[in-house]
């Protein structure tokens, strides 16, 4: 009995070590997201509609990466395991090559088909015109962003999890600071509106990059590659990647297709039903934080264990941190429906768009069981396991074959109320979570996907 409590007790040490840095860094990211919205809203509902969509570019770009990256994860956390630094070198590599391509292909969109792409979520063109002028100057850090990412994800995976933390706290205090001097023209500069808000988002985002690539190379660890060592890659190294990797980025090109249909549907409700779903999932992400560190935990614990060929105690783990996570989603919705009237104070919104927020907020809280639970199934245990086509199938069949059929007959048949659109959208976590139990207790999904690498 004292062993297995000492094991569990080296077992939640380590969740904990690895988790908080996790969830301090998302909460971080969140704050960021929340301080443009509460500074952009001193210009009017419009301007957060507006920035809203044009985020929604952002947006779907930050989940390509995370599938690129996430892909990547599991290699170089399962490399991790058996100490495999060579190849977690290469993995860092192919992160940082399609990184950066895919945040150049959407910088030049962005830059010369702005209204374009902005009109594929709403066709209000007021709205339009005060997204293109925040959206052409954002694009620019996508590039910058792909390059912090790969090395943020990479120093998770190896159990490095401060250091993310450490910038991306600076890189906050640097845009929160930048938004006051350039959204409102304070210290002698301009007030630039929207585009004061892009441009603080570009700056903290060179100043991120800049510190966590300087840091890491000062201290010539793990991930301080030579270019030769990243990208001296074989066609069968790259073949092994894509084979696991792939579904992981089709999994997240499909789950953010999926959410932009529904911001699409959403913009088509109004103005302030897309204004209350941008608040509202503002509110939301701080409260999924905790879970984002615990999915990230899980994900290096397991990878690591499959690793080194632990394949039972990885097992373990999966339930462990099942266990965890179903009660931290009840005490996180609890907590939504406490602060979200207090929280939505700090908004400059009309009484209106407020009852519709509160009560987006209320259906966020009544699924976020079923949505947090779903991500650590996905993200934590599948993925890091190696069982990347199962996951992509059970997104799939959550998103377009529940959620946006959903989501299109509540809003543009049903014509609902935006909160009772966002909790038939819900739907589609609980049938996840129902058909990846049965997986989970399967253990078809441990995979050792780096045994036989070279």
């Amino acid at each position: 009995m004292v062993y297995i409590n000492r094991l569990d007790k080296n077992f939640y040490n380590r969740m904990a070590k690895l988790a908080i840095p996790i969830a301090l860094q998302s909460l971080i990211f969140s704050l960021l997201n929340m301080v443009d919205i509460l500074m952009i809203g001193k210009l009017g509902e419009t301007n957060i509609a507006a920035v809203s969509v044009a985020n929604q570019i952002s947006f779907i770009f930050m989940l390509i990466m995370f599938g690129i990256n996430s892909g990547s994860s599991i290699f170089t956390a399962q490399f991790w395991g058996k100490r495999d630094i060579i190849n977690i070198r290469k993995i860092l590599g192919i992160s940082l090559i399609l990184g950066v391509g895919v945040g150049i292909l959407f910088a030049i969109g962005g830059v010369f088909f702005p209204k374009q792409l902005l009109r594929l979520f709403t066709p209000d063109d007021k709205i339009i015109n005060i997204g293109e002028r925040y959206l052409v100057i954002v694009v620019l850090s996508y590039g910058v962003s792909a390059v912090s990412f790969a090395f943020t994800s990479a120093s998770r995976s190896i159990n490095q999890t401060k250091l993310p933390m450490v910038t991306s706290s600076i890189s906050l205090a640097c845009n929160t600071l930048l938004n006051y001097v350039l959204i409102f023209g304070h210290l002698g500069f301009d007030a630039l509106g929207v585009r004061g808000a892009a441009y603080a988002t570009l700056i903290s985002r060179l100043i991120e990059m800049a510190l966590i690539i300087t840091i890491i190379y000062m201290n010539d660890g793990v991930l301080a590659a030579k270019i030769k060592e990243m990208f001296n890659l074989s066609k069968e190294f790259i073949k092994t990647y894509f084979k696991t990797s792939g579904s992981v980025i089709l999994n997240e090109l499909f789950w953010v297709l999926g959410v932009s249909v529904y911001t699409a549907i959403y913009g088509r409700m109004g103005e302030q039903a897309l204004t209350a779903v941008q608040i509202s999932n503002n509110v939301r992400n701080i409260f999924m934080v905790l879970n984002t560190g615990l999915s990230s935990a899980c994900a290096i614990m397991i990878g690591n264990k499959i690793g080194e060929k632990q394949y039972e105690q990885a097992n373990e783990y999966a339930n462990k941190f099942t266990r965890a996570s179903l009660a931290l989603s009840v005490v996180l919705g609890l907590g939504i429906v406490i602060i979200a009237k207090p929280a939505l104070l700090l908004f400059d919104i009309s009484d209106e768009v407020k009852m519709l927020t509160f009560r987006t907020l209320i259906a966020q809280a009544i699924f976020l069981p079923a949505t947090l639970y779903s991500a650590l199934l996905i993200v934590g245990i599948f993925r890091s396991g190696g069982d990347t086509k199962f996951s992509l199938y059970l997104e799939m069949l959550g998103v377009w074959f529940i959620g946006v059929p959903l989501a299109a007959i509540g809003a543009l048949v049903l014509k609902l109320p935006i909160y009772l659109v966002v909790a038939l959208v819900k739907i589609e976590e609980v049938v996840k979570i129902m058909v990846g139990l049965v997986r989970v207790k399967s253990k078809k999904w441990i995979k050792n996907v780096v045994d036989d690498v070279k």
